[in-house]
């Protein structure tokens, strides 16, 4: 097909600049959004982060090009972890101080010990009492010295560690009194004080920003919010216009505070309070949840919502099948679970079932790509410890377009996320993908899957963290699969949850932010599987 495209100014064409606050492998979404948008006709360019080194030109999706950068990160340690607090004046300083000081003291303790052993050496070899004396006196302000640093030391390091548990502590007194005072008085620019680690993103991706001269930015979830408008004003300021599609991916007020750092989240709501007012457009993943942003950020209009459906354009599967993997026969009972292993998940509901489940096998596909099994190492010593190691099979992620295929062979597939605010307005890529492979579900009772599995008949909901619960679920799922596989069969339930669909709403978005920009006729890329590293 002839490629078309309107031009952004003389002969350029018309440019769109996706930016990601991760490394893209493990982002379907992003993924799927920048080969659609360049199968749209436009010149696409997904910015994303690389944990260290520098920037990454060889890489494509389809048509759109991949750039990832490193990201010093000297804002990260927030100031009041490097300085002296009034919290615990008698503390060290943070840094290796308190460290050094330790060493002394050993240090102090071993030449004590020399010194002593000199005082037996001579008291060995005849010396007399007068000179033994002196020694001995010798020796008293030393040790005296010594039991009064090592008590000093003790007491300051001690004051340090009560510092950090303080500052790490979201509820002291001290902590919300900062916190809650920043907030009152600078607002919706109070990031900047309570975690200005969000500048790093803006000084590493700004000017990326600014050299590609978008047309478009596609900003993806609360970070890059940030640097999508700052990047639209400065281009304001130098008379070019820039639109920005703002993609929320979570409700920031509901998400988890971060360990140790009572104000990463404030900050992040404020950040994203301050800038969301610059999106010309807003997409989000869920009904729920663009309600909630319409509110929470008073925005004009609804979000327009883009689900995280699978792409099922080039979706195939080379390579042992999940059965095949878990070394079981096509009439023994599998669920299958298919992502990431945390706490709030709820993967092991599952795992402590299997006891009452006799004969049923469970598939987890859920090791990291770099190979990391330190999240399944938990679920693994579970299953040894409750007696079901050899029915538990925890493999390895499949790219995106290999999930439906591989997954079909399953006889049911579970989501067990525990009653958080994001998991109750969310309906994830697991749940698109376990749908696409017609597999009858179990999913907690978080509330938008179980309006969804209770409407469609797809399968059945449990009481989250119930082992019980889940097990009378997963029973009445395996006694009569065929049931619940028939409602995928109701007019165009499945059609609408591909990306196909979801990529024209989001082409629709961005010809209403740029019509004058936008590609006016669509080009289409190799139907390959997408990504392509050198």
């Amino acid at each position: 097909m002839t490629e078309e495209r309107h031009v952004a100014g003389g002969d350029r064409p018309a440019k769109l600049v996706m930016l990601v606050d991760n490394g893209v492998v493990g982002d379907s979404r992003v993924q799927k959004q920048a080969r659609s948008a360049a199968d749209a006709g436009w010149d696409v360019t997904l910015v994303g982060l690389r944990s260290n080194g520098s920037r990454r030109f060889d890489w494509t999706i389809g048509q759109a090009k991949v750039e990832l950068y490193g990201i010093p990160a000297p804002l990260r340690q927030h100031k009041s972890r490097l300085r002296w607090s009034v919290r615990r004046p008698l503390a060290y300083p943070p840094g290796q101080i308190a460290a050094y000081q330790a060493q002394m003291v050993k240090a102090r303790r071993a030449d004590l010990t020399a010194r002593f052993g000199r005082l037996a050496q001579a008291r060995t070899s005849g010396a007399s009492a007068v000179r033994l004396a002196a020694m001995r006196v010798r020796l008293l302000p030393a040790q005296a010295g010594l039991r009064a640093f090592r008590h000093w030391v003790a007491l300051r390091t001690a004051e340090l560690k009560r510092l950090q548990a303080g500052r790490d502590d979201r509820n002291s007194i001290l902590t919300r009194l900062t916190v809650g005072t920043l907030r009152a008085v600078h607002g919706r620019r109070s990031w900047r004080r309570l975690d200005p680690a969000l500048w790093d993103y803006e000084l590493a991706l700004g000017p990326v920003v600014d050299r590609l001269k978008p047309d478009v930015i596609h900003a993806n979830d609360y970070r890059m919010v940030g640097v999508g408008a700052r990047a639209k004003l400065r281009a304001a300021s130098r008379g070019r216009s820039v639109k920005l599609v703002w993609d929320a991916h979570e409700y920031v007020p509901g998400m988890n505070h971060r360990p140790g750092n009572p104000r990463w989240l404030p900050a992040q709501a404020a950040h994203e309070r301050e800038y969301a007012v610059h999106a010309d457009e807003v997409v989000t993943v869920s009904p729920l949840l663009a309600e909630l942003l319409r509110k929470e950020h008073r925005l004009p209009r609804t979000p327009t919502v883009v689900l995280n459906a699978p792409d099922l354009s080039a979706a195939s599967f080379e390579g042992p099948s999940l059965r095949e993997q878990c070394a079981v026969g096509a009439d023994t009972p599998l669920l299958v679970y298919c992502g990431g292993v945390n706490d709030v998940r709820g993967v092991d509901v599952a795992v402590r079932a299997l006891p009452v489940l006799p004969g049923v096998h469970l598939a987890l596909v859920s090791v990291h790509p770099n190979g990391n099994r330190s999240t399944v190492e938990p679920v693994e010593e579970l299953a040894r410890t409750l007696g079901v190691a050899d029915r538990v099979h925890v493999l390895p992620y499949v790219q995106h377009w290999e999930v439906v295929p591989f997954l079909a062979e399953a006889d049911a597939a579970f989501s067990g996320l525990l009653h958080l605010p994001n998991h109750e307005i969310a309906l994830s890529n697991k749940f698109f993908e376990y749908s696409q492979a017609r597999l009858p579900l179990l999913v907690s009772d978080v509330r938008a899957m179980t309006e969804t599995v209770r409407a469609t008949g797809q399968g059945e909901v449990f009481r989250a963290d119930d082992v019980a619960d889940f097990a009378a679920a997963a029973r009445r799922v395996l006694a009569d699969p065929a049931r619940y596989r028939a409602a995928y069969d109701a007019p165009g339930l499945l059609d609408g949850w591909t990306w196909a669909q979801q990529a024209a709403v989001l082409m629709d978005v961005y010809r209403r932010v740029a019509p004058l920009v936008c590609p006016r006729q669509a080009t289409q890329s190799d139907p390959s599987p997408s990504m392509a590293l050198s």
